[in-house]
């Protein structure tokens, strides 16, 4: 199991040090694709043994928990790590044809596999302060990759990207302190019992605060987003596409995980505060989106609008609802990204991403077209496509829960979605282009057109998969959920039998305080 759960993250590190080895040369880029592919193998390798034995643990070191350094993975830990492997390959394919040769030299397949590193190493983590560690391995890696190039615009971004997630990081270390003062112990799973002997259960409340802070600038949730459209829109289209596709998702993944394991003594009000989030994440992000005038800064305004509805799962915390999260989460990661690459190319025909500079790609480059509908389409809920079901699951429990404000507001923010999608479409592939240029696909080389579609096309054909055939990925996530509400099995992994606490857990424990 050790190799199993460690591989993940071993693998993109090499493959980190040989493209910075070989960065000079196409060899780094060819390294980047096929570490990438390796990654999506171990990643499958290791759905495989939970799907087949549970939740399963390692001691790395063969320190026992709760003392070594613990890697777990749970259903929704495994398809985490698989999502980031295709999201990986799909983004390192086209970076083939999108960064230029300067950018590689400067290590930018290196940049990419740390970063890619560090996603694995926090989906996989069973200790809190390792938590911690793999967001500043994030952090440095994608700062990297932000301003790689030198360019004023990216500088600016950069500035403004690294300055708050360095308070949310100064924030969440001294929550992590805090918690160890009260508790004595770091390990995800032997705090999920350790919380509950603490005497002074406000403090524990104020420091899930601290946390839920720290992770909500992470995830880009109201009023915490505005790094984002800052600096989202101004790297390498792959960049963007790996930031949009994955880098909020782990602070989600972190608010999750801990909300649901750890922080779940005072649910009435901890989860309130993330229902009010979640609502104006979503309002505020589809607002912003509508505002704006180009591709990539309305995509990156719509990151923080359907992390709401991620928040909006977690926040209800019913059964129904955390499927929601964890479909809508598999859903996003694949369709964001898509919206980014597609747009890229976009840039590359028809000369920039400005809604008021473009037009004509319909016209010439009709596949383009198909292309950008399916995630688009996907991303305002039209059925039957991924986006669809995931949404349909979100308003299903609000109204069960008799949310009926976030319910209505969940779909308003759905109208103004398609109000986006449909602007882009109007703008970038209806109208003609106002300069008269022909944005063919055809001014691509053959390889351009390969690396560039190739990956496009089978996130799209994946996005379509989900969408027509969406009973076993619900029955994947409703697996995944009962893991959450119920983290006996992830309890039992990391420290074996006797460590299950007498109490009621998770939804229980809601329950019985109702």
């Amino acid at each position: 199991m050790s190799w199993v759960l460690a591989s993940p993250i071993i693998i993109p590190f090499a493959t980190a040090v040989l493209a910075f080895l070989f960065r000079a040369g196409p060899e780094g880029r060819w390294i980047s694709v096929l570490g990438s592919a390796a990654l999506l193998a171990a990643s499958a390798i290791l759905m495989v043994e939970v799907l087949d034995q549970g939740v399963i643990a390692a001691q790395m070191g063969e320190w026992a928990a709760p003392f070594g350094i613990t890697l777990v993975a749970d259903l929704l830990s495994a398809v985490m790590v698989v999502i980031t492997g295709i999201t990986g390959l799909a983004v390192s394919v086209y970076a083939l044809a999108d960064i230029e040769d300067r950018k590689e030299k400067l290590g930018y397949h290196a940049l990419f596999q740390v970063l890619l590193a560090g996603v694995c190493g926090a989906f996989l983590t069973g200790d809190i302060f390792n938590l911690y560690v793999w967001f500043e391995v994030m952090l440095i890696a994608s700062f990297g990759l932000l301003i790689l190039g030198g360019q004023k615009i990216q500088l600016d971004g950069g500035i403004k990207y690294v300055t708050l997630n360095l308070v949310s990081t100064i924030l969440f270390l001294s929550g992590v302190g805090l918690l160890y003062g009260m508790t004595g112990t770091l390990n995800m799973a032997d705090l999920h019992g350790a919380v509950r002997e603490v005497e002074n259960q406000g403090l524990l409340t104020v420091i899930a605060v601290m946390f839920m802070i720290a992770f909500g600038v992470k995830a880009a949730v109201f009023p915490l987003f505005f790094w984002l459209p800052a600096s989202y829109h101004t790297p390498a289209i792959s960049v963007s596409a790996i930031f949009a596709g994955l880098l909020t998702k782990v602070g989600v993944y972190a608010l999750i995980r801990t909300f649901t394991l750890i922080f779940t003594t005072d649910v009435p009000y901890t989860h309130t505060i993330l229902l009010w989030v979640a609502g104006f994440t979503m309002v505020t992000g589809v607002l912003g989106a509508a505002a704006m005038n180009d591709m990539r800064r309305i995509l990156s305004f719509h990151i923080v609008s359907q992390i709401g509805y991620m928040i909006l799962g977690l926040a209800l915390y019913t059964p129904l609802a955390i499927v929601g999260a964890v479909f809508y989460l598999v859903h996003h990661i694949i369709v964001k990204a898509n919206l980014f690459l597609v747009a890229g190319v976009a840039q590359r025909i028809a000369g920039s991403t400005d809604l008021d500079r473009i037009g004509g790609l319909y016209r010439y480059a009709p596949f383009l077209g198909l292309l950008f509908l399916i995630p688009a389409f996907s991303l305002a809920g039209f059925p039957p496509l991924s986006g669809f079901w995931a949404k349909y699951v979100l308003v299903k429990a609000s109204l069960d829960a008799e949310s009926y404000i976030i319910a209505a507001a969940a779909l308003v923010v759905g109208l103004l979605t398609i109000y986006s999608m449909t602007k882009i479409w109007g703008y970038a592939f209806w109208k003609p282009h106002p300069a008269g240029v022909e944005p063919r696909l055809s001014r691509l080389s053959p390889r351009d057109r390969a690396a560039l579609l190739t990956p496009i096309a089978s996130l799209a054909v994946l996005t379509c998969i989900i969408g027509f055939f969406p009973e076993p990925f619900v029955q994947f996530a409703e697996r995944s959920a009962a893991q959450l509400l119920d983290p006996t099995d992830y309890i039992v992994a990391v420290l074996g039998e006797a460590a299950v606490p007498a109490a009621p857990t998770g939804l229980a424990q809601l329950e019985a305080t109702e």
